[in-house]
């Protein structure tokens, strides 16, 4: 029972995640969103790709998540909170989750050409690493990727008409 209840949690979050990528649709970014949720629930940083909007390569929806977060606990550790994201992380964004010391990562489609959490690599495996965190993927990836393919068939279709 309590099993369920954690994946119809997932499921929410998850939606939420999503909300932030449509987001970053709308903007031109890559739809990939991301949330940050505490124990009880309660959602205390969001972000979605800003890459080209803040000229910044950091700026992947979960970095921008994970600042939020830590701005509004006043701390650069996030232990005991997960973060949900609709996209399976990067090297670099798994990395500062890491470093977070976040309890939790669900991630909703596997991305076959960057993602760090064993897809491509499998970064939070390495045993050598100080923090470790439970991943969790798949969680809505049919939805997560198909934002994903629309993005991209329209960006593909722009560049065709161009």
């Amino acid at each position: 029972m309590a099993e369920a209840a954690a994946l119809a949690a997932d499921d929410v979050y998850m939606q939420l995640a999503l909300d932030q990528a449509r987001l970053a649709y709308a903007a031109g970014e890559v739809p990939v969103g991301a949330v940050v949720v505490d124990g009880q629930g309660q959602v205390l940083g969001a972000g979605y790709n800003r890459t080209i909007l803040d000229a910044d390569p950091t700026a992947h929806a979960e970095v921008v998540a994970l600042r939020a977060a830590a701005r509004r606990l006043g701390n650069y550790r996030l232990p005991g909170l997960a973060l949900y994201v609709t996209l399976e992380p990067c090297v670099m964004c798994i990395g500062a989750m890491l470093h977070a010391r976040l309890s939790r990562v669900v991630y909703g489609a596997h991305d076959p050409k960057t993602g760090a959490c064993g897809s491509v690599l499998d970064v939070g495996a390495v045993a050598q690493l100080n923090h470790h965190t439970t991943v969790s993927g798949g969680v809505l990836a049919q939805p997560c990727a198909d934002l994903l393919r629309a993005f991209f068939r329209e960006r593909r279709k722009k560049e065709n008409t161009a």
